[in-house]
């Protein structure tokens, strides 16, 4: 693919995002009396991909832009009301945008054919047309003044009387030294007290060396209110009582105003190289103080190995210094992620016909770019399967006592060096009695295997397992909640799975804030050596065969009263069969999934680029990847997560027998 074609897909995409987003506000917003600055964003946004779009020779996209561009020109200039139905018309052409640039990535040149979707916005422009209720300005504002306004301000004139707004108009005479940073001044305080509607040049009793502009402005402070903030002269064009008569639904505008970041657009890839670069100094680092800890060993106190001892030590700094830099660069907001997600909810509870409310909170949460990605499709999974699966319909709910429209709940929050993020509904939770059937019929689970509702529930990430006997266009997509997990995995995260008959489920994601170069427990079992991320570890303990109970055929510690599943890694790795009198154990994971992982000696801290194994051991479960570490000695990385997995799953399955 061509740079430049690349530059006008990235640059496309976050049109498409940005629009998509604007359109969410409209629709939260349209009710209440929409906010004209998103309007017009959205306008904007459409516009410049039009433009963009011909520049780069996409008639297809600039043909569709344009037709759009105009049906937001009437909404802008209040020909066209916004309701529900222009709102889903907006989000489908939208759709249809996005695909045409997908389509694009696929380096398909032949040239795309919108003439359909062209047909479909003048039909359902054509449809609107007439459905507009307008106010008579004239009698209310001078005739003179009104000839001198624009379409556009004339609408929002009409706007903000009928909104039950004063109209101000705002006399201000400045000094044509510095007229513009006094105008713009004005302009601002203007704006925060209510809408500008038109700035006007005069000449009317203006002095020499000076300029004059009328501002029109609608308010919802009385003029008396106003003189203490407006200095100079303001006249008063419509009051609010003649506006009430005007307008006897009085709309109270909420404004909404979402922070918009400024960003300098950096290809992932450049980062990534980056971040390599840096890992491979991170070995060179690591040796360089092997070297001078040998160094010191061999000469002690002289010059050259203080020296180097001190090379070490500012080369350690400098790169982590490096490091922190290339990955604050790396960070995007979740809000990003949450608000793609917003417009997948309202898509499909418009496709299932299921009412449903949507909270965000800790938008501001930053993760890796890579990982944001990486999450976007098993967080999108989770939200399908929230409204096909978790909400019941209306009728339902209304039967069991609940409120008609359903909630879903997305939350992120960082924790330490990973990030949390929860998809939580309140639907009908999950049928545990349904998941453990199943189980059994699936040859899964014996069916005198004793498992509490956490493990049972865990069955639905097995690959192929679904209690839902139809499979609906909104759930059944070709991802599996096993795709989850292996994706969760993939960036070394996962899933804890939260439900209750009738009260909803929650699932909570573990994921880690970045994929660079992580800390390390190295560890020994039997002869080999393993490394374990520090971010699954909570503390380590010296462990006593004699401290070790058996419950239930589990080897678990008593672990300050709280019973710790133990989990031999040599014999799950087929390693050694020996049970050590004496052993460390690595307690590892979170929550209710902690598990002592039993190893024979610790090595300490280290700093370690986790490589991939590649494709000739894809599937191989319970290793996330293999590091270097100290002389090029080349160790693998435990995968906590699938390692307490199959721990749990085969003890329980087989009878306590570790057979893999």
């Amino acid at each position: 693919m061509s740079s430049a074609k690349e530059e006008f897909i990235a640059e496309a995409s976050d049109l498409l995002e940005e629009s998509g987003r604007l359109i969410l506000e409209i629709q939260d917003t349209f009710q209440t009396g929409p906010n004209p600055d998103s309007v017009n964003a959205l306008f904007r946004s459409i516009h410049t991909l039009k433009g963009l779009s011909g520049l780069f020779g996409h008639q297809g996209i600039s043909d569709l832009s344009h037709a759009l561009e105009s049906l937001l020109d009437g909404i802008r200039l209040g020909k066209v009301d916004i309701s529900d139905e222009v709102v889903r018309f907006l989000f489908n052409n939208i759709d249809i945008l996005r695909l045409l640039v997908e389509e694009l990535t696929k380096d398909k040149d032949k040239e795309q054919d919108v003439s359909g979707h062209l047909k479909n916005i003048e039909v359902f422009r054509n449809s609107l047309a007439g459905k507009t209720t307008g106010l008579e300005l004239k009698g209310l504002i001078d005739e003179s003044m009104l000839m001198v306004l624009t379409e556009y301000e004339e609408h929002r004139l009409k706007t903000n009387i009928q909104e039950g707004k004063w109209i101000y108009l705002a006399k201000a005479v400045f000094s044509l030294s510095d007229f513009d940073e006094a105008l713009e001044e004005l302009t601002k305080t203007i704006k925060s007290k209510g809408e500008l509607i038109s700035t006007l040049p005069t000449s009317s009793n203006v002095p020499p060396d000076s300029i004059g502009f009328n501002l029109m402005f609608g308010s919802l402070e009385p003029a008396e209110k106003l003189k203490d903030t407006i200095r100079c002269e303001v006249d008063t064009l419509v009051s609010q009582k003649i506006a009430e008569v005007a307008a006897p639904q009085q709309k109270s505008q909420e404004t909404t105003l979402k922070s918009t970041t400024t960003t300098v657009r950096v290809d992932i890839e450049k980062l990534d190289r980056i971040l390599n670069t840096i890992g491979e100094l991170t070995l060179v680092k690591g040796a360089v103080k092997r070297i001078s800890e040998e160094l010191a060993e061999s000469y002690r106190h002289s010059p050259l190995v203080a020296d180097v001892n001190k090379i070490a030590q500012t080369l350690e700094r400098k790169l982590a210094e490096l490091q922190n830099q290339v990955l604050e660069i790396r960070m995007v907001p979740i809000g990003q992620i949450f608000s793609r997600l917003a417009q997948v909810i309202r898509k499909y509870s418009r496709e299932t016909e299921k009412r449903i409310e949507l909270a965000m909170y800790g938008e501001d949460t930053e993760i890796d770019k890579y990982i944001a990605e990486e999450v976007i499709d098993p967080l999108m999974h989770l939200v399908r399967n929230a409204i096909d699966h978790g909400i019941e319909s209306a009728e339902e709910r209304k039967k069991n006592g609940k409120k008609e429209s359903g909630t879903i709940i997305l939350k992120a929050s960082q924790r330490g060096n990973h990030v949390i993020i929860e998809v939580k509904d309140d639907g009908g939770g999950i049928n545990i009695q349904r998941v453990k059937e199943k189980a059994i019929e699936k040859g899964l689970l014996d069916k005198n295997a004793e498992m509490d509702e956490k493990e049972l529930v865990n069955f639905i990430f097995t690959p192929g397992f679904s209690t839902k006997e139809v499979v609906s266009e909104v759930s059944g997509r070709g991802v599996g909640m096993d795709v989850v997990k292996e994706k969760l995995a993939a960036i070394g995260g996962f899933a804890e799975i939260d439900t209750e008959k009738g009260r909803g489920t929650e699932v909570t994601l573990t994921i880690p804030i970045t994929l660079a170069i992580i800390k390390a427990l190295i560890v020994r079992v039997g002869t080999m050596k393993f490394a374990i991320p520090l971010t699954s570890i909570s503390e380590t303990l010296i462990i006593t065969r004699g401290d070790i109970q058996a419950v239930d055929g589990k080897d678990v510690y008593n672990l300050r009263g709280e019973m710790l599943p133990i989990t031999n890694i040599g014999r799950v790795f087929a390693l050694t069969d020996e049970e050590p009198e004496r052993f460390f154990a690595v307690v590892a994971g979170t929550g209710n999934r902690r598990h002592g992982l039993m190893v024979d000696e610790l090595f300490g801290q280290h700093e370690i680029v986790i490589k991939s194994l590649g494709e000739y051991f894809t599937g191989l479960r319970g290793f996330a990847g293999a590091a270097e570490i100290g002389k090029h000695e080349v160790i693998l990385v435990i995968d906590v997560d699938g390692l307490i997995d199959d721990s749990v799953v085969k003890q329980k399955v087989k009878g306590g027998l570790y057979d893999l």
